[in-house]
């Protein structure tokens, strides 16, 4: 592990807002926090936003900047990303913002039923060949279902245009209420302040003529979901088992 890494892990240790469950505190367990985060880290009422897959926590600190009356926590199982999100909010007194790094498999250990209002997965990895692992499929959408209000929204921006079309099949074969869908999202007329946060990722993926993809939907309450059986042109820009993005 290099100097830097080791040295962004010490630091994050000391960031208030940065939680980091051991696996004895969230493996087959509820982590002391579920159903309290707004009551013990808010100390408000306000609507928690959760970002799966946070990375760098851009998306979490410029939605935080721009909606001081809900809260926002974003989850990584990658702390050295994290640590400059967390670290970012801290620099400028953002009180509305958390961090959890742990496996997003485990958010039922973390939060309570109902507890998060909308869910942001942002240019996560398409994990082409592995479908448990989409933060799109069926078995994240079941999962997601539990932690979110009945009126609760998930968004979904990827460059990715095997995860966009997969996640389009799983709306349509599941019925799901849409409230947003493009495959071009800056040519579409649909990029507002919000959409336009950009993040680190993204931004790469802008530089090399790639389309970004966005869609927004709701699950309603539906607690069963059935898998596409559909075939999907694979990215070719991508490599499998770990994609080209730079760290």
């Amino acid at each position: 592990m290099g100097k830097n890494k080791l040295q962004r892990f010490a630091e994050m240790n000391t960031f208030d807002n940065v939680f980091q469950p051991t696996h004895n505190e969230v493996w087959e367990t509820n982590y002391h926090l579920k159903g309290k985060w707004n009551k013990e880290v808010f100390k408000n009422d306000h609507p928690i936003v959760l970002e799966v897959g946070c990375g760098k926590g851009e998306y979490t600190v410029g939605l935080a900047c721009k909606f001081p009356d809900k809260n926002f926590i974003g989850i990584d199982i990658k702390g050295a990303r994290m640590w400059r999100g967390a670290k970012t909010a801290i620099e400028e007194g953002l009180d509305n913002v958390g961090f959890i790094r742990t496996k997003a498999e485990l958010l039922e250990s973390i939060f309570e039923s109902g507890e998060i209002s909308e869910i942001w997965i942002t240019f996560p990895d398409p994990q082409m060949k592995k479908a448990r692992k989409r933060l799109t499929g069926t078995r994240f959408l079941k999962l997601y279902s539990n932690l979110l209000t009945k009126d609760g929204i998930i968004h979904l921006k990827s460059d990715s245009n095997f995860l966009y079309e997969y996640t389009s099949y799983v709306i349509k074969e599941n019925s799901l209420a849409v409230d947003v869908d493009t495959n071009d999202l800056y040519n579409s007329g649909k990029a507002d302040d919000i959409l336009s946060i950009r993040t680190f990722y993204e931004q790469q993926f802008l530089d090399r003529g790639i389309p970004i993809k966005y869609l927004k939907f709701k699950l309603e309450g539906k607690s069963e979901f059935t898998e596409p059986d559909v075939e999907i042109e694979m990215d070719s820009y991508r490599s499998f088992g770990r994609d080209k993005r730079i760290e």
